[in-house]
């Protein structure tokens, strides 16, 4: 008898070790992103001011080797409000997005679409003050808009866009999900870059991101699986890719909290995030 007790709890200490050995690699599969990322650290949104939201994800490339951070704030549209920012404003060919929050008094910043070698704004552009790029351009890569209408952000198709009915926007691209559908596009998917993106969750929150890595950075196609699906709490049907390399970057000051995600290049666009009592 004491044989099959002591029989018993051996077996009963193997299948616990085994469970626990099932669940930790089961948990190392599901942090898989494609081939060669994985999710170190999911971390946590941080309220870091009412309606303001922070929170950075730790990843890490196996080939080539790259640690990553992917620096993210979320808005509840309730107590913060976007607006589309041109450097024109302030007789500037350009600036850094912590120099348009500085100057506008925004709570944080985001860099916005790209822009030529002049420093001048490419595709469609429209601030609270005045349309300075009419035309919503066709070319393969502005596929997204990001605008606001009737004091509502929202991402969206360019085929779907209407520039008449939005107070401010600005196009770039690629689009990466559409009402949570992959979007596909012709080329660049797998190359890993610093990436900036704006979106909009499942309770209208808005999400800004920019990766922050010495070198390398997420690809197109990973940055779609990053925001879909509850396993990485990052649900966000609608996500628009902004400009990327040196001229992504972001900045937030609330209360005591501040990050400034820098990057190598001044911009003319800025997407800035205000108190609605400002």
């Amino acid at each position: 008898m004491a044989k099959a007790r002591l029989l018993s709890t051996s077996l009963a200490t193997v299948f616990v070790i085994f469970s626990a050995v099932s669940v930790s690699s089961l948990a190392q599969i599901k942090a898989k992103i494609g081939a060669t990322l994985t999710v170190t650290d999911f971390g946590s949104w941080k309220t870091v001011q009412k309606g303001i939201d922070f929170r950075t994800v730790g990843l890490e490339r196996s080939e080539p080797s790259q640690i990553i951070e992917l620096k993210l704030l979320r808005f509840d549209s309730r107590w913060i409000v976007p607006r589309v920012l041109h450097s024109s404003q302030f007789q500037l060919k350009g600036a850094t997005v912590k120099s348009f929050a500085e100057k506008t008094g925004a709570l944080a910043a985001i860099n916005a679409n790209y822009f030529d070698e002049k420093g001048r704004p490419l595709a469609y552009l429209k601030t609270i003050e005045k349309e300075i790029n009419p035309a919503v351009s066709k070319h393969s890569l502005y596929t997204g808009v990001f605008g606001v209408r009737d004091s509502v952000p929202f991402v969206a198709h360019r085929d779907s866009f209407q520039p008449a009915q939005v107070s401010e926007g600005l196009q770039t691209g690629p689009l990466l999900l559409n009402h949570s559908v992959f979007v596909e596009f012709t080329s660049g998917p797998g190359r890993y870059a610093r990436r900036s993106v704006i979106g909009v969750d499942r309770e209208g929150r808005l999400i800004i991101g920019v990766t922050d890595a010495v070198l390398g950075g997420l690809s197109f196609a990973e940055l779609q699986e990053l925001f879909t699906g509850a396993k990485w709490q990052l649900d966000t049907p609608d996500l628009l890719n902004l400009d990327g390399g040196g001229s992504a970057q972001l900045y937030v000051k609330a209360g005591k909290f501040e990050e400034w995600v820098a990057g190598t290049a001044e911009v003319p666009v800025a997407i800035g995030f205000f108190s609605k009592a400002s």
